[in-house]
C-alpha cells in the first residue's frame, strides 16, 4: 500500500478543527481549531498546513441531521469543499459527520471533565474522529492521476 497523507476538516462557522492521518496504519491525531468568520477560514492558515503537511487528499466532514438530511450548515460545507478542491487541486472527500462533535466531546469530558472541553479541542477530535471513520468506511484514497 502507498503512504497517502490525509488532512480533515471538521466544518462549523465559528471553528474548524482540523486533523492528520496517513493511509499504512489508518491512524489520525487531532492537530488544530482554525477560527472562521461566517464558515470562512484564513486560506493562509490553511495554505500553511497543506505546506507543512504535503496531502494527497483531503476530507471534510459534512454536517446532516440524524435522518440524513441536509441542514443550512450542510451547504455551508459543501461550499468549504468546493474551495479547497479550487484553490488547492487536491482530491476532496466529503463524508457524513453525523454525531462526531458529541462522540468528541464526550471524550474530552472523559478524559477530563468540563475543563478538557476549552480551547478548541472539540473541534480538532472530532476531524479526527471524521478521519477515523473515512478509514473505516474507504480504507486509502485512490491514486492521484
Amino acid at each position: 500500500m502507498t503512504h497517502k497523507i490525509l488532512l480533515a476538516f471538521d466544518f462549523g462557522m465559528k471553528r474548524i478543527g482540523v486533523a492528520v492521518g496517513q493511509t499504512v496504519t489508518q491512524t489520525a491525531r487531532p492537530l488544530q481549531t482554525l477560527l472562521a468568520k461566517s464558515g470562512k477560514p484564513s486560506l493562509d492558515a490553511i495554505k500553511h498546513l497543506i505546506k507543512k503537511w504535503h496531502p494527497d487528499a483531503l476530507i471534510v466532514g459534512i454536517p446532516l441531521n440524524m435522518d440524513g438530511t441536509e441542514q443550512v450548515i450542510s451547504q455551508h460545507a459543501r461550499a468549504f469543499s468546493e474551495l479547497l478542491r479550487e484553490q488547492y487541486h487536491l482530491p476532496v472527500y466529503e463524508v457524513d459527520e453525523r454525531l462526531t462533535t458529541k462522540d468528541a466531546r464526550e471524550q474530552l469530558f472523559r478524559q477530563g471533565g468540563y475543563k478538557a472541553l476549552q480551547g478548541g479541542q472539540v473541534d480538532s477530535l472530532a476531524a479526527q474522529l471524521i478521519l477515523q471513520n473515512w478509514f473505516v468506511e474507504n480504507g486509502s484514497p485512490p491514486s492521484r492521476g
